[in-house]
């Protein structure tokens, strides 16, 4: 069966630190050695503790990290979503 995405406005936005996009931070030694994330893009930030954190977005699927020149969707409903520059305008068409 062929389907097409139903139309849904969305608020889209640059990733950016400290805007409040990202729903938390987990510990980059915790990020990698899970093994099962493509980490070369993923976006780092090393806190006063010295530690180092990537941030991640939570949707009814899990986590999901947030990479280099990535868009935070957030949908009407309040859903958000990552998605990479290289698609974002494929996906989603800007309206005025």
């Amino acid at each position: 069966m062929r389907c097409r995405r139903v139309g849904l406005e969305a608020d889209v936005y640059k990733f950016e630190f400290n805007k409040g996009y990202e729903d938390g931070y987990e510990l980059w030694s915790d990020v990698i050695t899970k093994g099962w994330i493509v980490t070369d893009h993923l976006l780092k930030v090393k806190q006063p503790d010295g530690n180092t954190y990537c941030p991640y977005i939570t949707h009814s699927r899990g986590r999901t990290f947030i990479g280099e020149n990535d868009y935070i969707i957030i949908d009407s409903d309040g859903t958000k979503h990552v998605c990479s520059a290289s698609k974002i305008f494929n996906r989603y068409e800007p309206i005025e």
